[in-house]
């Protein structure tokens, strides 16, 4: 009798779990029907992405074909890999490549700084002065990247920059940094750095909320200075953001560029200032190349998800925490 109960029990089936539990479709139909409040809330975010970010990805094979744009990107003829060779045969391909990667490397050398502003905010025990100073530093990140230029011009043009007028008055020469090879990048990235370092430790102070006051007062009670618990509970407990945005900054490594490239760029700065965003700009659409700039575009981004898949795939490795 036992044997047989024995038998029964190891023949018996549980239920299917996963995609063949419930059709997937039926369980969305049900989730929209319960929740359509939450649906309607991010319906206008996937209409964006879906107009301006999957739409146009139709027009990627326009970097496999001779369009002039009089004429449907369908109907133009196909030329093969004729704009990506002649991209790399170009004498420009490897100074934008190497601008492109130097500076993206400067800006990532400036990572830890959010990290480290977010780490200082934190420690910050009165609270009005902690939103004032959060609020001082959040207001950069608003002001258009055109005003941003307009203020380095200000300060950092020829003879008439503020920053040149300071050092003539205490009896030094002035200096065109903003025409000079070898200071655009130090105002690039440092110019950004402090528009965008309040603003990018929004997510670590986020973070850090979450943190659990009983570990600080334990440590506390055992002897632990203020560095060691952040050393020992505040850095451990954000590290998996930090690595998921490390993850993030590298996927976008020849991404590095745009408006911002694009208005400080002039003709006795170009050494260094001609960057990928640069040259597909002036190559794509103000010589109406468009083939060029779409096989340029396209190769960035397959650069750039390389490095996401890769430094994720490191990343799952060494520390367990990944995008997927």
């Amino acid at each position: 009798m036992l044997a047989k109960r024995t038998e029964a029990v190891s023949v018996k089936k549980g239920p299917k779990l996963g995609w063949d539990n419930q059709n997937f479709w039926v369980r969305l139909a049900k989730n929209v029907k319960r929740d359509y409040w939450l649906y309607l809330f991010i319906l206008p975010t996937m209409i964006w992405y879906a107009v301006f970010c999957y739409a146009p990805m139709g027009g990627i094979i326009t970097a496999f074909k001779k369009y002039t744009g009089f004429t449907s990107i369908t109907e133009a003829p196909w030329v093969g890999l004729k704009w990506f060779e002649q991209f790399f045969a170009s004498y420009y391909s490897t100074t934008v490549i190497r601008n492109t990667i130097i500076i993206s490397l400067y800006s990532l050398a400036t990572f830890i700084l959010p990290i480290i502003f977010a780490l200082l905010i934190n420690e910050v025990v009165h609270e009005r002065l902690k939103k004032t100073i959060q609020t001082i530093m959040y207001a950069p990140h608003f002001i258009s990247m055109v005003v941003m230029v307009s203020i380095l011009t200000l300060f950092f043009n020829g003879d008439y920059g503020l920053f040149n007028q300071l050092v003539k008055a205490m009896g030094g020469e002035s200096h065109s940094y903003l025409t000079d090879p070898d200071a655009y990048r130090h105002l690039y990235v440092w110019s950004g750095v402090w528009q965008q370092l309040g603003w990018n430790s929004v997510i670590y102070v986020a973070a850090l909320s979450a943190v659990d006051p009983g570990l600080h007062e334990a440590a506390a009670l055992d002897g632990a200075s203020r560095i060691q618990r952040i050393v020992h509970i505040n850095i451990p407990t954000i590290m998996p953001t930090i690595v998921i945005m490390l993850i993030m900054r590298v996927g976008n490594i020849m991404s590095v560029g745009g408006d911002k490239a694009i208005l400080m760029l002039n003709s006795l700065n170009a050494e260094t200032a001609e960057l990928i965003a640069t040259y597909v700009y002036n190559r794509g659409l103000l010589a109406g190349d468009y083939g060029v700039g779409t096989a340029v575009g396209l190769f960035t981004n397959v650069i750039n998800l390389i490095m996401l898949l890769t430094v994720n795939w490191i990343s799952s490795k060494i520390s367990e925490t990944s995008l997927l």
